[in-house]
């Protein structure tokens, strides 16, 4: 099974390794973190990951991911990522993504007609792209995949290897893992979270929120 996932500068490293650290208990996956080159990429924190495979040289993939972050902005209008994810989508068995990951599978064409998940931030970006918005955690639609905002990636997961095997071997990777989530605050989501906090948060992400709208709407048009 070729699983890739995809990486780029200023990814959020856990939307990625999230994903890949489940998908690695897999013991008939290969796994791929797929890039333009072959040269480290700096994430959206101190970490800097390597990809394994370019874009030129990766197999057809059974899976492919799209993680989230601000990096997905430029993503939008990138030609050649747009092209790569449209070239391997007819024959892969799952398009998916985590967090921001969909608008870049949007920006494709790939999420027309379907139900998506995304960030709590960037809903408001998935109807450019013909998607119906999802704020379930993980929402499933046909073989469209998607995730919420970052720790879904877990999730997502984890959902996907009950899909690709079953309940059972998604549960002895969720008990390997000790994925057991009682966060200290009830602040993980715009619904639980204390209005002041929700207030704050927007505030801070304005300009950015400004930014990516700018390229969603640019991507949508082309």
């Amino acid at each position: 099974m070729q699983i890739g996932l995809l990486v780029f500068p200023r990814v959020t490293q856990l939307d990625l390794t999230g994903p890949v650290q489940v998908f690695s208990s897999l013991p008939d996956a290969e796994l791929h973190l797929v890039w333009k080159r072959i040269e480290p990429v700096q994430s959206d924190s101190v970490i800097t990951l390597a990809p394994t495979v370019a874009f030129a040289d990766c197999p057809q993939l059974d899976v492919i991911c799209v993680p989230g972050g601000y990096g997905t902005d430029e993503l939008l209008v990138d030609k050649e990522v747009l092209e790569f994810l449209r070239k391997q989508e007819p024959k892969a068995k799952f398009i998916t993504s985590v967090c921001t990951g969909s608008l870049v599978l949007g920006a494709a064409g790939l999420l027309k007609g379907y139900r998506a998940a995304t960030h709590w931030t960037a809903i408001e970006a998935l109807p450019y792209f013909g998607a119906s918005v999802s704020r379930d955690r993980v929402c499933i639609d046909r073989n469209r995949v998607t995730g919420g905002g970052v720790t879904a990636g877990i999730d997502f997961a984890l959902t996907l290897v009950s899909l690709l095997k079953d309940r059972a071997a998604a549960e002895m990777i969720q008990l390997r893992l000790e994925y057991n989530p009682a966060p200290p605050f009830e602040a993980g989501s715009p619904d639980t979270a204390p209005a002041a906090i929700v207030a704050a948060m927007k505030e801070r992400v304005a300009s950015a929120h400004t930014n990516r709208m700018e390229f969603v709407k640019k991507a949508a048009v082309t």
